[in-house]
């Protein structure tokens, strides 16, 4: 007997003899009796906040003393990450499939409501039972890839993102795993932005910690789909061979057992618990990541969408300067032309007026420089001085760098509007060289403005690009869609302040992503 049959045996023996099924029936209703009879186990639901987009669902009490394993599961719907769920569950539980007894902890949050933010919540199963060697939390992560589309997915992994910035709920992770199909010959569009899109929260260091796991398996190794896994540059822990590491599971345990199937439904089910096996023979002796440097990516993530922001808002800034100085001069130059007085004038000037944001969004405005300091995408924070963008309690992106009690959060952002107004000056009703004055006094006004702007320009061209170095060095997806999405933007505006040089970094970023064929869903 090999040492992967003495733990898989072993391991099952031990838990069937301590977690007697009688137990966990009670603490179970039932749901469907059938051959198996199904249970549900009775779970307590912590919905936290309504802020919060998360909710735990607990089994048992956790005991501090025993190993507590921490892993995600990411898959497109359809994988079968639910049965997959349950399958742990009854291999803790020591299940064997002649009890003829399934129990499930999962439910059915499509079927339960239709709410949109029901379907998108991302569920923490806590499983502790007193008779197993070892505390469970699964983080799943339902409506990936779902109907929803595109939104549901963005508020999905901002919601990972305030799951993992939390101090008191994950800390760190044992395993990212990947639920595909195992007869997949490519991975869907909508697959490859999933993973890439969770690979691009993390730090570097996690790419050990992260293994597939294939569903709807025949037992047979699934080489298209790990063929298909290579293509996509999935990153993933290795064997010794330098091979994906992946476990095989098969998702009819729950299904009616049949007479006349004994056979292959027993294969089936013992292929499914030797992959759980060898799942946990994986975690048990891995070493977790914590989640600091994975804190200091999403850190940045949210630095680059701040300089961004700021970015777009100075660029237009720009342009309105550029056209109030194009409209002086030719204003200057036909008063040359025209040799005569001309005391009043059109003059479009600029102002700030606040307007609601889209879609009910917060932003974070600075009151005396009258500047949207962070928008979009402040939505995490009420305590202004701990929003991304305040720094030793003063502001890192307005002008004047204010205190964050100058500042405010509400659903308004400013605006820069332009205006004609009527200009007469008593000095210059007169004498026509006095009007050229003020026209070259104007002039040279909105030169010096313009040339602030751009000094600003290229300060938030240089940190943005200064965010994606740090994230294309420590972040485990560089190609990520989150960064190619502010790419093509960061490129023009390199090329303006003629730094070349970087902008040709970027290119190349963006050549490897097209080589790669990343999707932009």
């Amino acid at each position: 007997m090999t040492d992967f049959q003495c733990f898989s045996h072993g391991e099952r023996s031990v838990t069937k003899t301590l977690c007697h099924t009688d137990e966990m029936i009670k603490k179970s209703f039932l749901i469907e009796n059938g051959n198996p009879v199904r249970y549900r186990l009775q779970t307590t639901t912590d919905k936290l906040d309504q802020s919060e987009s998360y909710r735990k669902m607990i089994f048992g009490e956790r005991d501090p003393e025993k190993p507590h394993k921490i892993i995600l599961l990411v898959g497109e719907t359809g994988t079968g990450k639910t049965t997959l769920i349950n399958t742990m569950i009854n291999y803790m539980c020591g299940v064997k499939r002649e009890d003829k007894i399934w129990f499930e902890i999962t439910d059915d949050q499509s079927k339960a409501t239709s709410a949109h933010s029901q379907t998108s919540l991302v569920t923490l199963y806590g499983v502790y039972l007193k008779e197993s060697s070892r505390d469970l939390t699964i983080i799943d992560t339902p409506g990936y890839g779902d109907t929803h589309g595109i939104d549901c997915d963005k508020e999905i992994a901002k919601c990972l993102q305030n799951l993992f910035n939390s101090d008191h709920l994950i800390e760190k992770i044992y395993g990212v795993c990947f639920v595909i199909k195992a007869d997949q010959n490519r991975l869907s569009d909508r697959q490859q932005y999933i993973f890439d899109a969770v690979q691009s929260l993390f730090a570097e260091d996690i790419a050990e910690n992260i293994v597939l796991l294939f569903t709807h398996s025949d037992g047979f190794p699934p080489k298209n789909a790990l063929t298909a896994v290579k293509e996509a540059e999935i990153m993933c822990a290795v064997d010794e061979k330098n091979q994906p590491i992946y476990f095989l599971f098969n998702n009819c345990q729950s299904e009616t057992f049949e007479e006349e199937y004994q056979t292959m439904q027993e294969q089936s089910w013992n292929l499914s618990y030797r992959g759980m096996t060898g799942l946990f023979k994986f975690l048990d002796p891995i070493k977790p990541k914590t989640l600091k440097m994975t804190a200091y990516v999403l850190q940045k993530r949210r630095e680059l969408d701040a300089k961004i922001s700021s970015l777009q808002a100075c660029v237009k800034r720009v342009e309105q300067k550029q056209n109030e100085l194009g409209k002086t001069e030719k204003s200057l130059e036909e008063l040359k032309d025209e040799g005569n007085t001309n005391p009043t004038k059109d003059v479009q000037v600029s102002y700030k007026e606040k307007v609601d944001t889209e879609l009910g969004r917060q932003a974070t405005c600075c009151t005396v420089c009258e500047e949207n300091c962070h928008y979009p995408g402040c939505w995490w924070v009420c305590d202004l001085k701990g929003c991304s963008v305040m720094s030793k309690k003063h502001c890192t992106v307005c002008i004047n760098k204010c205190h964050y009690s100058k500042h405010v959060k509400e659903y308004k952002i400013y605006e820069t509007k332009t205006k004609t107004e009527k200009r007469i000056d008593e000095d210059l009703k007169q004498k026509h060289e006095d009007k050229i004055d003020y026209e070259l006094s104007m002039k040279n006004t909105l030169e010096k403005e313009l040339n602030e702007l751009e000094k600003e320009k290229i300060k938030d061209v240089i940190e943005a690009f200064n965010c994606v170095e740090v994230l294309k060095t420590i972040g485990l997806n560089t190609l990520s869609h989150f960064i190619l999405t502010h790419i093509d933007f960061l490129i023009e505006k390199l090329k303006e302040i003629k730094e070349h040089q970087k902008a040709e970094d970027l290119e190349n970023i963006k050549k490897r992503a097209e080589e790669k064929q990343v999707p932009h869903i």
